[in-house]
Formats: C-alpha cells, structure tokens, sequence
C-alpha cells in the first residue's frame, strides 16, 4: 500500500504544474519508475484514479518506464546492472570488490504529461 503516499505525491506534483501552466485537462503522465522501488504498476493507476476525481487529472493514464537497478563498485567505480536472478550476493564484474553503492532502482520521477 506504498504506492498511495507515492501517487499522492505525484498527483501534487501534477496539479501544481496543471495550475500554474492553465493546462484544462491531462491525458497521461509519463513516469520513470526505479524496478527496486516495489511499486506496482497496477496499483499505482488505481490509487492514481481514485485520489485524481475532481481534478484535471481526472481519468489520466500513467506510463510506466521500469529504470533498471544499477550499482557502483566502491572501490573501482565500475557501474553495472544488478542481476535480480541470481541468489547469490552482487560484486563487481571489474574488480570483485562486493561493497556497491546503489546508483538507481529506487526513483519515482515524473517524465513528462500530455495535456491541453
């Protein structure tokens, strides 16, 4: 149920923008949206529909791009994609240093909105 604060969130970000641009109606929201953040895509269209009524962005759909997880070696700075499918803890393919720093995956960020 994380992803209500998040779309509140978003939904306030959205209307400031709609307010202060004259916008009378938004079609869609498009969002990059990190694969770690345990958001779900379903989820967020609902809680966006139900806190949007009333408002410009009433009836708005949202397109979701999933960002990829990526993590930094600590020690050599070699950026790489975290590999969900493997059960065994992530290390460097540079160095084989395993203290990483997460880089993405986690980030909800409005891309753009389709409005009039």
């Amino acid at each position: 149920m994380h992803e209500l604060p998040v779309m509140q969130s978003i939904l306030g970000i959205v209307l400031r923008h709609a307010l202060m641009h004259g916008v009378k109606r938004v079609h869609s929201i498009s969002l990059d949206v990190g694969e770690l953040s345990d958001l779900e895509e379903e989820w967020m269209q609902k809680y966006f529909d139900h806190l949007s009524r009333g408002t410009v962005a009433e009836g708005a759909r949202l397109k979701v791009r999933w960002v990829k997880a990526v993590l930094v070696c600590d020690g050599c700075s070699t950026r790489f994609e975290l590999d969900r499918n493997r059960s065994e803890p992530p290390a460097c393919p540079g160095c084989g240093g395993t203290r990483l720093s997460l880089a993405s995956g986690r980030e909800y960020h409005i891309k753009d909105m389709e409005a009039e």
